[in-house]
């Protein structure tokens, strides 16, 4: 299985949005050190995961969120 994941950090307010196998090894891979945009924080948690049958699958799905640029529409992805 593969993941499209969704990241938050309280610190930052933010939302980081990705793609993984292992949701929650990829995390880990966030909170160490780390550069990019995840390494801003260190208090990253997983609000959000949505499995798919293939890697080409969750990252289209990833796209997709990421091209909303809208936090009310992730959050209400997050919610529902």
């Amino acid at each position: 299985m593969h993941y499209t994941y969704i990241l938050y950090s309280e610190h930052l307010n933010k939302f980081y949005i990705g793609s993984s196998h292992n949701p929650d090894e990829r995390l880990i891979k966030h909170l160490e050190n780390h550069q990019g945009f995840t390494a801003n924080a260190k208090d990253w948690k997983i609000v959000y995961t949505q499995a798919f049958n293939s890697k080409t699958e969750a990252i289209k799905r990833e796209f997709q969120i990421k091209k909303w640029k809208s936090r009310k529409m992730i959050e209400k992805l997050i919610n529902d």
